[in-house]
């Protein structure tokens, strides 16, 4: 009962440390982080370790589907170097450098127990960048590198990570090799994935209730990941695919009254998971704290500090280089030619942001309290992998505000356009099938309604000059009156169909990407709604 009493007020000391955070404009988990390490300072808490099985399910599983869900193909595809090298290089080189110091700073560390540290600490969260990056609206390219990057390399260091820590542990090695093994679990989870989208989609697709639905989502997202870990295949990749191809098709499958609160929930439950998962490496430090030592305690400080300099440093190096290397080969000939397209090359501002949006979250806490008790220096690894996601959360986090403001990035309007877009393209397919329909005159009126919203919808089009100011989305279709309601429902419903219509294909051919797509789609469903409540 004591346990679950802190943890109640821990989560209401969350909240009200996420309400100052956005006062002040800094991420809430570089808020919180620093109040989960003064829970361990803190004399008379009680002490919680967390089976070690449980920790990624619980807290990587439902935080990386909400991720891949709202993750845009079309961009991801259209940034798929800098994303690869991120995801790919960066980690490498971050995996190698913290093992490399760790194994000098603690000559009996295992080299697999240094890979293993270095794999945890290697993935950046891009939750809390984007927290403060959404505020200040730089080029959505930063955002859509930000956010592809945290997904893709969580798979890479996991990866190395639970192959480093079964050496570690049993002295296991994948009896095939480790590139046969790599292959099988990358091809094998895409497959998995896709087969369990379609069974997920026609379970969803009869599920009618709220309550039901939101409960299964949840269970099919843990689901998901117990069964990929059960076949011996990589659960990240699979979720991600899994959620990324749930998405295409959602949008025909849930209705309005399903997805509006499907979304509240899942932006709790994440919310509520980030702040739990802080909370409890912090009842983890407190019993560590009581087993350390002056010498000990003084060696860990010393790892912890040198390890989170060299995974800024790390990434830094990786960024800067990767950019002005793209920028090398972007250059112009000495005749005066074009230089070479290269889709990496960031300007010297736009990879300052980048690399230096590094802060580590959940899925750093998640993989050090994963790991088994028989893992050597598992205490090392866990008071180390805490100080670097206090570290970049508390330097990085509260000083990317100051950057960007320095740095003057401002938003480059691409998700406002085709915003914009969408909304003519949708009110242009309402105003077709309203036309289509025949009825009373009150339906007559809703059809002018429709012809009024897309007159000001193509001027608002017409008239915008890039500046990315916010439009207001797809505007909420006329209200059916007492007379002739059934005449007037039809034709609202024979809009919006249509309206939604449009929207995915709109999507499906890459006119717009997801951003735009889920402001006018949310913008419908409200829409949608509100007559739906009227004529009941």
């Amino acid at each position: 009962m004591e346990v679950f009493e802190v943890v109640i007020a821990l989560l209401l000391g969350g909240a009200a440390l996420t309400a100052l955070s956005r006062r002040i404009g800094a991420p809430y988990p570089a808020l919180v982080a620093l109040a989960g390490a003064g829970l361990a300072l803190i004399p008379g808490t009680p002490t919680l370790v967390l089976d070690p099985e449980l920790a990624l399910t619980l807290f990587v599983a439902p935080v990386l589907v909400d991720a891949a869900f709202d993750a845009s193909p079309r961009d991801l595809r259209a940034n798929w170097r800098p994303i690869a090298s991120l995801a790919l290089g960066a980690v490498a080189l971050t995996i190698l450098m913290v093992a490399v110091v760790a194994r000098w700073l603690v000559p009996d560390l295992p080299w697999a127990a240094a890979v293993a540290l270095g794999a945890i600490v290697a993935p950046p969260d891009a939750a809390a960048a984007s927290a403060v990056l959404r505020q200040l609206q730089p080029p959505h390219r930063l955002l859509v590198i930000l956010e592809g990057e945290s997904l893709f390399n969580d798979a890479s260091a996991l990866l190395i990570y639970r192959l480093a820590v079964g050496v570690a542990t049993v002295g296991f090695l994948p009896a095939g090799g480790v590139l046969p093994t790599l292959l099988y679990v990358v091809l094998g989870s895409i497959a998995l994935a896709l087969v369990l989208v379609r069974i997920s989609l026609a379970v969803n697709a009869r599920i009618h209730d709220v309550s039901t639905a939101v409960v299964v989502q949840f269970c099919t997202a843990f689901g998901v990941w117990i069964l990929a870990e059960r076949l011996h295949l990589s659960p990240i990749i699979t979720l991600v695919v899994f959620a990324i191809a749930a998405s295409r098709r959602s949008p025909e499958i849930l209705p309005a009254r399903i997805r509006i609160p499907a979304w509240a929930v899942w932006e709790v439950a994440v919310y509520v998971l980030n702040v739990l998962a802080f909370i409890l490496v912090g009842f983890q430090l407190k019993s560590i704290a009581g087993n350390l030592t002056r010498e000990t305690g003084t060696r860990y400080a010393l790892v912890a500090i040198a390890v989170c300099a060299v995974v800024i440093l790390a990434r830094i190096v990786w960024v800067m280089g990767a950019a002005a290397f793209s920028r090398w080969r972007c250059r112009p000939g000495a005749d005066g030619t074009a230089g070479h397209a290269d889709a990496v090359s960031l300007t010297p501002g736009g990879a300052a942001v980048v690399g230096w949006c590094g802060m580590r979250g959940t899925i750093t806490l998640a993989a050090a309290l994963a790991l088994p008790g028989a893992m050597p220096f598992r205490d090392l690894i866990i008071v180390t992998a805490f100080a670097v996601v206090l570290g970049t959360l508390v330097l990085q986090g509260l000083s990317l505000r100051p950057l960007l403001l320095r740095l003057r990035l401002v938003d480059d309007g691409m998700v406002e356009r085709e915003v914009r877009l969408a909304r003519v393209e949708t009110l242009r397919a309402a105003v077709a099938a309203a036309g289509c329909c025949s009825g009373a005159e009150a339906a007559e009126l809703v059809r002018h309604r429709y012809e009024l919203q897309l007159r000001r919808a193509e001027e608002d089009f017409a008239a915008a000059d890039g500046s990315g100011t916010r439009s207001e989305g797809a505007a909420a279709p006329e209200v059916p009156q007492a007379a002739n309601r059934d005449a007037d429902v039809a034709v609202v419903r024979a809009a919006t169909d249509a309206q939604r219509e449009r929207l995915v294909a709109l999507r499906a051919d890459g006119t717009i990407g997801d951003a735009a797509f889920q402001q006018v789609q949310e913008a419908l469903d409200w829409a949608e709604l509100d007559w739906a409540q009227v004529v009941r």
